[in-house]
This record gives structure tokens, C-alpha cells and sequence, in this order.
């Protein structure tokens, strides 16, 4: 079926992925080892403790490299060595209000680090497709009601955002230039959550970690809405894109929006009433009177792209996908094993059917401006 990842066309792959020690690169990795590919990865240590990496112990099933997407040496002998088919490139500096703080560190991880992975892979003749992953904030944020989609000029208010905008001129840059090298796609998820992120400045983990803690969650923009949608949903996206790059399809090397359905996209208040609900108990929630720097209010993205050219579809609604994090979060939290867990949780994702599309076509900009 068109959309639905195969895992036969996995199987004994060999497939690097940098920042494997991060929440999405570990849950991408363990999928992929799931389906019988030979994965190598290269990152920095795993950025918090505890991390999805050390508690799925995954470096025990993958060829675990530490290493900097900065330096450009390293990232070309490490890929050289392994010799992969495909590249997912998702080692990043994921964070808006961090990057405030760390401007340069931001850019020369997330542009210049893409950078030496595109080099890299255009000079390794192993590798035939690479998949980069970026992100919603590329857009030239205007706080509008519409959907972005894949041909809205790219921006960012921040240094994160900006980075990753800028990240996406390189990614096209690198498709247009070098046409005989391999097949180059770019895909832009929403906010990913699920079980195992444990980053800081991220509001499922903050929520998360307040209430293993026994204390109340501290909210810093309750109004602001985000297109919400597990992390499985978007790796789905990325994994059918990788298919299709590696089958040779030309039409394939573009970019792609993977966004939830136009429901899931919800204020943050409504996810942490949610969340308190599904835990259980009462502590409720603080809000900070403190200043807070720049974030946006209101982001979505349109994903009929993917929908009518990939067949991809949601598998979850949000109040699903909650409740698959606050299971994770509370058993690995009561001593179950984290990769049981994980490979259970993505069995039982691959095993659902695709929802029914009802989505409502979306006008365009002229329409909606009308």
C-alpha cells in the first residue's frame, strides 16, 4: 500500500543516521533495526540525562559513533567508512530558546554541519539518497491562519528557525547543483513528541518531568498552537520519502511537510489539561511571570502534498498519541524496559490502518485573502 512504510525494503539496508542520540534519531534508529537494517550513527553524547539512547541501550545494536557534525573530516571518513545506501541527517541544535543564548553554536551546527553531511554524501559513491530533516519553523513565520506549504518562502524570527531556513537553501542548493549526485530530500515535521524526550525548553518533557517529580507543571504560552503529532508519524513520513529516493524516483528529491490532522493542531493549555488528565491526580499548572523571549503564537503546516503524492496519512489522533506518551513515560518511570517498550509501541503504530482522509481541502492564499 502506498504510504505505509515496508519493512522488506529495509531489511539489510545500510543506513547512517547522525544525531542518532537524540530523541527522534534514537526512536528512527531502533525502528530501522527493527526492520533488519545495518545502522550506523553518528553524533555528539546523547544531550540530557536520562536519554531515549541510554535508557532503549542502543549503541548495543547499532554502530555508535561520537562525533561533531562541525568538523568536516570527521563526518566524511565516518561516512565513508560505513558506506550507507541512504543518509538520514537529523543532527541538529533543536532548540528556540537555547539558540538565543548560543546563536553561532546554532548556526554552524544546524547549517554548516548540513553542509559537510551533503559534501560528504556527494563524494561517498555508496550513498544514492539522503533525507534531511529540518523542520516547521523554516517557514517565513506570519503568524497567519493558513497552512505553510512547501513552496512559502522560508525565514525565521530566531537564530533556530533562521538556521533552519537557512539550512533549506543549502538542501536546494545542493539538489540543483549536483544533479549526478545522490537523490536529496528535505522534511518538515510539526511539534514531534513522544516517550523518551527528555530535553529541556520542550513542553511534553517539562510537563513530564514536573509530574514524575510530584510537582506542578510551569506553562509558558498556553495560547500558542502547534500542529502536534507523534514522533512515529513523522519517521513514517521520512522513512516512505527514503523509499522512494532509493527506488529512484526523481520526483521524490523535494521537500515534504508532514504535518497532524487540521484538529491536532491545538494550544498548548488544551495539551497540558490533557496530559494532567491522563496521569492522574490534580496538580495543576503554574505560569511564569517572568519576560520570556520571542515564540511564535500560531504555526501549521499543510501536508496535502505528502497526502496526495505519497500516500502518507496520519495513523493517530493526538488524544492517541497522548496516551501512548503517558504510558511510555509511566512504565519506563516504574522500571519497564525503554527499547521493550519502544519496539512495542512501534509494532503497534505499524500495525494500524492510515486514517480516513476527511481532511477539508485548503484554498490558497488568494482565496483565503479574498
Amino acid at each position: 500500500m502506498s504510504g505505509v512504510v515496508k519493512p522488506v525494503f529495509w531489511q539489510g539496508r545500510r543506513v547512517f543516521v547522525t544525531g542518532h542520540t537524540g530523541f527522534k534519531g534514537g526512536w528512527l534508529c531502533l525502528w530501522l533495526h527493527r526492520m533488519g537494517a545495518h545502522v550506523t550513527g553518528l553524533s555528539l553524547p546523547a544531550p540530557t540525562e536520562p536519554s531515549l539512547f541510554e535508557q532503549a541501550r542502543l549503541a548495543e545494536i547499532i554502530d555508535h559513533q561520537i562525533g561533531d557534525v562541525r568538523d568536516e573530516r570527521v563526518v566524511m571518513d565516518t561516512i565513508a567508512a560505513a558506506r550507507p545506501e541512504i543518509v538520514f541527517h537529523l543532527a541538529a541544535q533543536p532548540l528556540v530558546r537555547y539558540s538565543y543564548d548560543n546563536p553561532v553554536e546554532t548556526y554552524a551546527t544546524n547549517v554548516m554541519g548540513t553542509v559537510h553531511v551533503l559534501e560528504a554524501c556527494r563524494k561517498v559513491d555508496s550513498v544514492k539518497a539522503v533525507v534531511c530533516v529540518t523542520t516547521d519553523k523554516c517557514y517565513e513565520n506570519r503568524e497567519w491562519i493558513w497552512p505553510y506549504r512547501e513552496e512559502d518562502p522560508m525565514g525565521g524570527h530566531d537564530p533556530y528557525s533562521s538556521s533552519k531556513g537557512a539550512a533549506e537553501l543549502v538542501i536546494a542548493s545542493y539538489r540543483r547543483s549536483y544533479p549526478d549526485g545522490p537523490k536529496i530530500a528535505s522534511v518538515r515535521a510539526g511539534n514531534v513528541i513522544g516517550g523518551g524526550d527528555w530535553a529541556g525548553d520542550r513542553l511534553i518533557p517539562d510537563i513530564l518531568r514536573a509530574l514524575i517529580a510530584g510537582e506542578r507543571p510551569s506553562i509558558r504560552n498556553p495560547a500558542s498552537v502547534r500542529p502536534w503529532q507523534h514522533v512515529l508519524e513523522a519517521l513514517s513520513g521520512y522513512l516512505t520519502v527514503g523509499e522512494r529516493l532509493l527506488a529512484g524516483d526523481d520526483n521524490a528529491a523535494t521537500a515534504w511537510n508532514f504535518g497532524p490532522s487540521e484538529d491536532d493542531a491545538r494550544p498548548v493549555g488544551w495539551i497540558v489539561e490533557r496530559m494532567l488528565e491522563r496521569w492522574g491526580g490534580d496538580p495543576g499548572w503554574d505560569r511564569p511571570n517572568t519576560p520570556q523571549p520571542h515564540e511564535a503564537v500560531l504555526l501549521r503546516l499543510d501536508s496535502s502534498k505528502a497526502r496526495g503524492l505519497l500516500g502518507w496519512k496520519p495513523r493517530l489522533d493526538l488524544n492517541q498519541s497522548l496516551t501512548m506518551i503517558v504510558d511510555w513515560y509511566r512504565l519506563v518511570a516504574s522500571g519497564a524496559d525503554a527499547r521493550v517498550m519502544t519496539f512495542a509501541q512501534i509494532d503497534d503504530y505499524a500495525a494500524r490502518p492510515m486514517e480516513q482522509d476527511t481532511a477539508r481541502p485548503v484554498a490558497g492564499k488568494k482565496e483565503q485573502a479574498a
